[in-house]
Order: C-alpha cells, then structure tokens, then sequence
C-alpha cells in the first residue's frame, strides 16, 4: 500500500465520517459516476465554497473505488448498495488519491513541493509494480506510461482534492502556477492510463487557465450547474432528518429548527433550491447553540483586506446591507485568486468564497441569470441582508466598519453604534 497510490487513507477517513453523530449520506453520487468510470479518459472538476463537503467527498469516492481494501463494511449500509452496478465497481480500481494542499512541514518553493508529489507518486508505483522497469530519475508521468505500457489494461482513478491550493500559497509565483498548469495537463490530458479523473477546488479552472491546459475536464459549479449540486451542502429535508436526531439525543436542545434555517441557508443551487452550509448546521448541533462558525472557514485576514482594499463602493455597501438595504452586485463566481482586487465585484466575490456573503449571520448572495463572459461565469447577484438579518451579524458588520471609518469624518450610512450595540447583538 502506498501514500497516494492503493491507500487506505480515504477508508479510513471515511469510515470516521460515516460513524459521526450528524453524518449524511450522499454515497448516491457514486452511482452517478459509474457510467463516467465505464466510459474512460473522463474528466470532473467539482468547485465549491470552502466547508461544503469537497474533502468528504473526495474520500468516499477514493474508499469506494480504491482496491486497496474491501470497503463494504461502510458502503454496503448506505444507499448506493442498493444500486445495480454496486458490486461491479466496488473496490475494483487503482486508485491514485492525492490531497494537494498537503505539504508534510514547511515549504518553501513551487520546486520542494511539486517534488515530493512527484517523488512519492514514483515510489508507489515502483513499489506496486516491482516488474515495470523504471529508469533512476524517472518522472512521475513517465513511469505511469511505464506501467501502462507493461499492462495496458491497468487505468488510474485520480482522486485529486484541493486542487487551487497552491494558487493561495507565497511561495508560488506566476511562473511557478503556470508550471503546476503545465505539470497537470501532462500529468491527465490524453493520458491512456487515465481512466476517471475527479478533482476539487474552491475557484474555477477557467479563472487559472486561460488556454487549453484543463480544457478536458468538464467543471460544476453551485452557480453554473445543476449536476452534483445535492451532494454539496445540506438540502432542507436532510437538515430536517438532522434536527430530529437531535432533539432526540440533546438533553436540552437551545436550538430551534427556525434558527438553522434563519442563520445557515444562504446558498441556492442552480435550480433554485436552498442549501445549507454543512458545517456550520453539524457545528450548531453538536455545540448545542447558534454560532459564527464562518469564522473558521477561510482566512479572516484575507477578508479584511478586502474590505479595506476598495475605498468606498465595498464599505458603502456593506455599510448599506447592515442598515437593511439591498445592494446590487455584479458576482464574479469565486474570483479570488490573490491579495491584489480592487473592484466591488472582484471584493464581493472574493468574499463569497471565504464564506462572508453567503451566511446569514453575515449576508446573503442570491445569484441568477448567469452568463459566460471572459471564460469563467458571471451572475447577476442581489446582496439581502436588512430584516432577514441577525442583529450579530450588524454588530459584526459594524465592528469591520468602525475599524476602517477610524479617523475619518465620513459619515456611515444608516448606521450607528447605538442601533446595533453589543448587548443587542446578543439579546
């Protein structure tokens, strides 16, 4: 068994998941790559906001298809058993499943870091395929043409989840990023050992690769596509199924199934039905009380720039949405690549990623009538906050505002620290 090559990574981090108290099953997506597997050469691209279940995800798909060991312990109990093909695929693949956004230690160059997945890649395969000969230097693409082409039958499923990370990270620079571009088209595109490629990622490829580097993988959205939306983030009945449970086993439940729906559904799909940010609602059940667990799903200093970062329309605004006004917005979907925004819609997108305007204990993103434009989708978006706001998520909104407004004698529009003190906040 290898590192990333017939792990048991995933199983054993799924099979944690699906014991979890407010675990929910959505093994039913497997189905729905069965036809993808059967057909070869595929290519799936899932983007979402972060905390939205991509990891999870990734690893149900790694621990069902994987050979690295029998999962039927946990995949025979949930609902894709009962799918005609369950057997046929179960356990069946090799499986290369790697978490990109891990750099074991520090890392300090786009070299130090494509190396070592390039070096582990190499010695699973050279461990798993002792017959295949290799040469002492050889690249990671070039010993899997080596094994494919000792055994043509033998096809890869590629779990890939994180796969923006390094575009987020100091030590890579443009040419570095356009490199990493580089390495993963050589590594999937019109590769034949390539049977099924499945990648995560919080922002598009569109938005990173200009040309046809990915062109080969076909890419959903929240925003762009239906397809897979159910699979990420809770839907309403699956919220509802949660909130028995707990009130069946919390002594004294604090919260109410109101309060879910009123702080935690922020987001739509594609079709228009509501989703629930996962992460918050098994936080706020397992904790027994309504919190802002956004404020741990992507980093707060980014947002804080952002806000400071466009003089006036990006404080205006939210200045506005906290007086319970709406505000019109243009939402680039998920555009936030680097520190370096500068208009509203690049600001107001970045902040849809780190998950400020999406919630309700901040705001709200309505986006509709989508449109390509540039090669990366753009929506028209309504920002709702005002009644259907917490009186917290004003203090808090607030509290950003007075840090940037503080020496200025500009006043905040309909605003005011006695409007939304802190003991109203929390009353």
């Amino acid at each position: 068994m290898g590192i990333y090559l017939d792990s048991q990574t995933a199983y054993t981090l799924y099979k944690d998941e699906t014991g979890k108290q407010y675990f929910v099953d959505k093994s039913q997506m497997l189905e729905e790559l069965f036809p993808v597997v059967k057909a070869g050469n595929s290519h799936i691209c899932v983007v979402r906001p972060r905390r939205f279940g991509k990891t999870v995800m990734a690893n149900m798909i790694a621990a069902f298809f994987s050979r690295a060991c029998s999962s039927d312990d946990i995949f025979g109990t949930l609902q894709i058993a009962q799918a005609r093909d369950y057997k046929k695929h179960l356990n069946q693949y090799p499986v290369i499943h790697i978490f990109l956004n891990d750099t074991a230690g520090q890392c300090a160059s786009y070299r130090q870091y494509i190396s070592r997945i390039e070096r582990c890649l190499v010695r699973d395969l050279r461990k798993t395929y002792p017959n295949v000969e290799m040469a002492e230097d050889e690249s990671a693409i070039d010993a899997l043409m080596d094994v494919y082409a000792e055994n043509p039958s033998e096809r890869f499923i590629f779990v890939l989840d994180e796969w923006d990370y390094i575009f987020h990270q100091d030590f890579a620079s443009e040419p570095d990023r356009k490199a990493y571009l580089a390495f993963l088209r050589s590594l999937l595109k019109d590769r034949p050992y390539v049977l099924f490629a499945y990648m995560t990622g919080i922002l598009p490829i569109a938005k990173y690769s200009s040309g046809s580097e990915l062109n080969m993988f076909a890419e959903y959205s929240m925003a762009d596509e239906e397809r897979f939306s159910e699979y990420f983030g809770f839907m309403e009945c699956e919220v509802d199924a949660l909130y028995d449970r707990y009130e069946k086993c919390t002594e004294r439940p604090c919260v109410s199934r109101a309060g879910l729906r009123y702080w935690y559904d922020g987001y739509l799909t594609h079709a228009g039905k509501r989703l629930y940010n996962p992460r918050s609602v098994v936080m706020t059940l397992e904790n027994n009380n309504l919190g802002n667990y956004w404020t741990s799903s992507g980093p707060y200093d980014e947002i804080y720039y952002y806000i400071r970062n466009n003089v006036d329309e990006v404080r205006d605004g939210l200045a506005l949405m906290a007086a319970g006004m709406s505000v019109p917005v243009k939402i680039r979907e998920y555009a936030a690549t680097t520190p370096d925004l500068k208009t509203k819609e690049e600001i107001f997108s970045a902040m849809v990623v780190y998950l400020v305007l999406t919630q309700n204990i901040f705001l709200r993103v309505l986006l509709h009538k989508r449109r390509r434009s540039g090669g990366y989708v753009e929506a028209w978006g309504v920002v709702l906050s005002g009644k259907q706001a917490s009186q917290t998520a004003n203090y808090l909104i607030f509290v950003v505002l007075a840090s940037i407004f503080p020496k200025s004698n500009k006043k905040v529009p309909g605003i005011s620290a006695k409007q939304i003190s802190p003991g109203q906040a929390h009353a």
